[in-house]
């Protein structure tokens, strides 16, 4: 055996076992999701069911064409939580991380990384059933507490039933961006800056000529989990609303949960809401990484 048919060998070998995971875990489901959502399917066996037979696009069209608009209702709130990902969590926990590695809070730099950072290692589902029982909840001790005080303005009061799961989701992941950004600033030369020091650089100048430019690809590979990991959002939704009220805080990822496991299952309609929700995904990040490269920046 030659040298080149060894090293191929090898190379072969090494990749394999991944390919393999690959295929089964991530390819095989995607293409076999993609399938079933032309299909009648409505439960029971698969292979070998002379029920099962191709219907095309039915379950696309009723999607975008329902009475309800629960598709585009649904939609709708992500693309909020991707808004306020990509334009709340990344610029704050840039800020933050800039802050903490300056230094420019003289004491409590751990202390207040930790805090941050906190949210990230408690579950989803505890965070969403402590914000609705504390805070937000209809019988929740703050509403308790409102009323109390003034039973008039708490009905009164109607407000957008997002903003309570926006601002939560505001918090909770802002620190795992903090985190990012942190471990980058710290790559770069103390001796770059102090040099710019030296030649009369001012914070700003610093921040702007220094630190931006040196995280470029960082800010596009953030953006891109932002998007990946906005388009995913469940449990956390699942834990404070489940969807409700009247299905105003529904997600596709909750559509999609429901129109397989409540009520008479729809597994088509499931399937196809998945890789719609495929398909924005990478429409947005394909945007991000042009609009990346449009300004100059690349992914590292």
């Amino acid at each position: 055996m030659t040298i080149n048919n060894e090293r191929r060998l090898s190379y072969a070998v090494l990749v394999a076992p991944a390919l393999i995971i690959y295929l089964a875990v991530v390819a095989f489901p995607t293409i076999f999701s993609v399938l079933l959502s032309l299909t009648n399917y409505n439960g029971g066996l698969i292979f070998g069911n002379p029920n099962i037979r191709f219907v095309g696009l039915d379950s696309y069209i009723w999607m975008l064409t329902e009475p309800m608009g629960s598709f585009y209702k649904s939609l709708g709130n992500n693309l909020l939580i991707v808004a306020v990902s990509v334009f709340g969590q990344i610029p704050l926990g840039f800020g933050l991380a800039y802050i903490l590695s300056r230094k420019l809070i003289a004491r409590g730099n751990k202390f207040f990384q930790t805090m941050i950072y906190l949210p990230n290692v408690i579950s989803s589902i505890i965070i969403g059933v402590l914000f609705n029982a504390i805070i937000y909840g209809r019988n929740s001790v703050l509403m308790e507490v409102k009323k109390m005080i003034n039973p008039q303005a708490v009905f009164a009061l109607n407000p957008n039933p997002m903003v309570p799961v926006l601002v939560v989701i505001l918090w909770m992941f802002t620190g795992f961006y903090m985190i990012i950004f942190l471990a980058n600033l710290q790559r770069i030369d103390p001796s770059i800056i102090e040099a710019a020091r030296i030649d009369g650089a001012k914070e700003w100048d610093i921040l702007r000529h220094i630190s931006l430019p040196a995280l470029s690809g960082v800010i596009i590979t953030t953006a891109i989990l932002a998007i990946s990991g906005s388009l995913k959002s469940f449990d956390l939704i699942y834990a404070m609303t489940n969807g409700g009220p009247a299905g105003q805080t529904r997600v596709l990822s909750l559509f999609m949960y429901e129109s397989a496991f409540r009520g008479a299952p729809n597994y088509p309609l499931a399937n196809a809401i998945s890789t719609v929700m495929v398909l924005i995904s990478v429409v947005l990040i394909i945007v991000v990484q042009r609009l990346g490269k449009a300004f100059g920046t690349k992914e590292e």
